[in-house]
């Protein structure tokens, strides 16, 4: 039986610039940063879904649509036009379907909330081509049958005749109520005629 000792194996250093495997302390660090940063994008993302009455929006009350300061004029409008009565704010602005509903939801929420906390938005705010589309087939959908010999094509198709082209004031009440532009014939002249009535008159 040898009694020599055993040799010790041999450690070859890192090369100059080359650091070793990340030691428990070097390691541990890192997982508290992590844990760190995870837990302030949390917390200022509950804050900020607490401070918009995030869970509000999976309902339907059209008071919802006011929690966005912005949309007050649209409220406002709605309550004085002829379809508030009868149709709320995801009557005609969302699809009718529960999965469309909600995907729709989400991607105006998204949408609103980023267009309105940047500040990058339009006044008075109008609404976009997807939501337009909303729109025409939430009227055809509860006018069929009255619109049935009326619209022509399908309801998404784009030989159909815009329902709101003729009729604007149903949901939201006349322009001006919304701070939208005036109609030239509310100021204006409506032509010679009326300018020679007012000559003569005078």
């Amino acid at each position: 039986m040898s009694t020599e000792p055993a040799t010790k194996p041999r450690v070859t250093p890192s090369p100059p610039g080359v650091s070793g495997p990340p030691g428990p302390r070097r390691f541990g660090r890192l997982v508290w940063l992590l844990v760190a940063v995870t837990g302030m994008g949390a917390g200022i993302g509950a804050f900020t879904f607490r401070y918009a009455e995030g869970f509000s929006y999976l309902g339907s009350e059209p008071e919802i649509c006011v929690n966005c300061h912005i949309m007050q004029p649209e409220y406002d409008g709605w309550q004085k036009a002829s379809h508030h009565t009868v149709a709320r704010c995801v009557d005609c602005h969302l699809p009718d379907a529960f999965v469309p509903k909600y995907l729709a939801k989400a991607e105006n929420g998204f949408r609103h909330g980023q267009k309105f906390t940047t500040g990058d938005f339009e006044e008075p705010i109008t609404v976009k081509a997807r939501g337009r589309e909303i729109l025409q087939a939430n009227c055809v959908r509860c006018h069929a049958d009255l619109v049935a010999e009326l619209a022509q094509g399908s309801p998404e198709g784009p030989a159909q005749a815009d329902c709101v082209h003729c009729h604007p004031a149903v949901g939201h009440g006349e322009k001006a109520g919304l701070g939208g532009p005036r109609r030239a014939s509310s100021w204006e002249p409506l032509g010679p005629r009326s300018a020679g009535a007012r000559t003569n008159h005078d």
